[in-house]
């Protein structure tokens, strides 16, 4: 289980594989320089709720993995996650779609 910790208070965790693609695409928005919400759900063990920050270039941000190993990327999920980064309310973590099978395929 990986942590994402913003501006050196705000924490939460989330598992690698999925922080991993978060990471992805909080990193070329923010390459792009476009600030973003992002949301999360809280454990009931700290209360529940949901929290939402604002994510900008000058944010202190930093992702932190259990695993030393970084996951198979799914072009899917970084696609699915970067919709809704580029949505009125922001980016959230969504399910992982299956992986198309076509994905790098030229035709």
């Amino acid at each position: 289980m990986g942590k994402f910790v913003y501006e050196g208070s705000v924490k939460t965790e989330i598992e690698d594989r999925a922080l991993t693609h978060l990471q992805l695409v909080i990193t070329a928005k923010l390459r792009r320089g476009e600030p973003f919400p992002l949301s999360w759900r809280e454990d009931p063990s700290v209360g529940g709720g949901r929290t939402t920050v604002w994510v900008q270039p000058s944010s202190s941000l930093v992702f932190k993995y259990f695993g030393s190993r970084q996951p198979a990327i799914n072009r899917a999920w970084i696609e699915a996650l970067a919709y809704t980064a580029n949505t009125p309310t922001g980016l959230h973590l969504v399910p992982e779609p299956p992986e198309d099978p076509s994905a790098g395929l030229e035709g």
